[in-house]
């Protein structure tokens, strides 16, 4: 477990002029604004784990903060459980998603979105370009992850830490799929995992007992990219394997992991359009994907076909 520099961290909050000479990162963090529907408040910082630098967003309703942000109308009180359940999102490689920040409209989650600690903003590769599914910091990131949200969130904003949810885009769903699920997952009681425009199986050993109450689904498109045309399925039949192996019977499976790649497009391209555009119209669909008693329609389609007997996704 990482140590998190309080110090720095309470310092940084209420110091927010001081940011970019407390922890340099790729880009400075902007401090606190309106979502784009002008309905929630945008909380843009950064901390430190472990000596390493990590900006974050959260967007909430302003009293669901506490003080420590200093976002005017804060109400909560640090580790103090709040109504809503929460959405964290982990960027694609060169990390498009976490300017955009798609799931920053507040429904029944308040939506996170994570930068990646690297140069290119690569998840699970700090320096250099990357390498297909080479991801030689997977481990740490997953940790880094894994800590931001058990230890730091809450001392921000109130969510109900029985309704955690995780988002990963391509690059982002490579390191919750290879790292973060099988190493940390157990550690989020309900959670749930939304893979899009990627996947592959778990690169470390699977922590036992995640497996019994995770949702999961895979979505991609039809002309997916050459590397995850393998990946993709071997990520669904590992952890089908692991459910399976854990007592769970391929009725409950199939009701917990869900994967489809029938939306026609290119990578991410979930609207047929573009690669923005695809995944904020996926990540708009969230609730109807993940939640129970959601339609799973999107774009006409209904995209919940069990894995069982559906492990061999076919591409164009």
């Amino acid at each position: 477990m990482s140590t998190i520099r309080l110090f720095s961290l309470l310092f940084l909050f209420l110091n927010p002029t001081n940011a970019a000479a407390l922890i340099q990162n790729r880009q400075n963090p902007k401090g606190i604004s309106l979502s784009t529907d002008n309905t929630s408040i945008i909380f843009d910082s950064s901390v430190q784990l472990d000596g390493v630098p990590l900006r974050f967003k959260i967007s909430a309703p302003a009293s669901q903060f506490t003080s420590l942000t200093n976002v005017p109308g804060a109400a909560s009180l640090p580790n103090n459980p709040g109504p809503l359940g929460v959405n964290v999102l982990l960027h694609g490689d060169g990390g498009q998603s976490f300017f955009d920040f798609p799931n920053q409209k507040v429904k029944n989650h308040l939506g996170v979105v994570l930068l990646a600690p690297s140069t290119n903003s690569l998840w699970g590769q700090r320096t250099g370009q990357a390498s297909g599914l080479s991801r030689p910091d997977g481990i740490d990131d997953a940790e880094l992850v894994r800590d931001f949200v058990k230890e730091v969130l809450p001392q921000l904003v109130a969510f109900n830490s029985k309704d955690v949810f995780f988002t990963g885009v391509s690059g982002g769903a490579l390191l919750l799929s290879g790292f973060f699920m099988p190493a940390h997952l157990q550690e989020f009681d309900g959670a749930g995992v939304l893979l899009l425009c990627g996947g592959m199986p778990p690169q470390v050993e699977a922590v036992e007992g995640f497996e019994g109450n995770t949702r999961i689904h895979y979505q991609s498109t039809t002309n997916e990219l050459e590397l995850l045309k393998d990946s993709i399925p071997e990520a669904i039949r590992a952890y089908e394997g692991l459910a399976l192996a854990g007592g769970l019977s391929e009725e409950k499976v199939g009701r917990l992991q869900t994967a489809d790649n029938s939306l026609e497009g290119g990578h991410c391209e979930f609207d047929g359009e573009g690669f923005v555009s695809g995944i904020q119209f996926l990540v708009d669909n969230f609730e109807d994907i993940m939640l129970e008693g959601g339609d799973g329609r999107v774009n006409g389609v209904n995209v919940l076909t069990s894995v069982v007997e559906n492990e061999e996704l076919r591409f164009v």
